[in-house]
């Protein structure tokens, strides 16, 4: 992380992404962000640099419904119970990578759909809590900073969001302590990776299931903007168009 500003005034955290999805991005797939999340200072974790197992569901669960420690099976069986339906009716998202090998082969064990999506964790988190895409949970790991800006996205609308630090070797550990982590087995939740209320904002820049990409026509640029405030848990959806330089 870095420091910028006066040094005078308040202290804002702020995480962003400014284009969550490259690959998404280059080869025209859906679900590519520029993405930022704001906070008072301290407000969000300082995350390293590595990787991150992450769960998240939308709002409304009972506490304890889905969680890290369990196996992918329980995790779909106690939240199609939580929703009243079969696991056949429970659709998890997950992204398509090698390791992820045995979590889908277990979600289709126990008769889960599952989504792949090829890029953009951050979408997928968010998915969760938009009943629209039809995805009821996101299971895997990818970037850590990209769980603190999911995170920030699901504490605004009331969602469940779990995360734990996999750490590959000592470099990234010695990075961690760095930014003030400890306890490498750590699990932690929505409200310890963001503590304070959050701003978080995400424009498309490839059409997804939230929000449309980036639209060029007749000297005009048009965007698609998704802005949501924890303090006050209100949904905004703004299109601006404007000249082209």
């Amino acid at each position: 992380g870095e420091k910028v500003g006066t040094g005078k005034g308040p202290a804002i955290d702020i995480a962003l992404d400014p284009l969550e999805g490259t690959t998404l991005t280059a080869k025209a797939m859906a679900n590519a962000l520029c993405v930022l999340s704001m906070s008072p200072g301290g407000g969000m974790l300082h995350a390293p640099d590595t990787y991150m197992d992450k769960i998240a569901v939308g709002p409304g669960y009972p506490t304890g419904t889905v969680d890290l420690d369990n196996s992918p099976q329980d995790n779909v069986r106690n939240l199609a119970r939580a929703k009243g339906v079969p696991a056949s009716e429970i659709t998890v998202c997950v992204m398509d990578r090698p390791r992820h090998a045995e979590l889908i082969a277990a979600l289709r064990e126990v008769g889960a759909k599952v989504v792949l999506i090829t890029d953009g964790d951050v979408a997928g988190v968010i998915h969760t809590a938009e009943p629209e895409t039809g995805i009821d949970m996101y299971l895997g790991s990818g970037g850590a900073p990209e769980g603190v800006l999911a995170a920030s996205a699901l504490k605004c609308v009331g969602g469940f969001f779990q995360g734990r630090l996999i750490f590959r070797n000592d470099d990234e550990r010695e990075r961690a302590r760095r930014t003030g982590v400890t306890d490498f087995d750590r699990k932690y939740d929505l409200h310890e990776l963001v503590s304070k209320d959050a701003i978080f904002a995400a424009t498309g820049v490839t059409k997804g299931a939230m929000l449309d990409g980036v639209t060029f026509r007749d000297g005009y640029v048009t965007t698609h903007t998704l802005v949501m405030d924890s303090s006050t848990r209100t949904v905004q959806r703004i299109r601006t168009t404007r000249p082209v330089a």
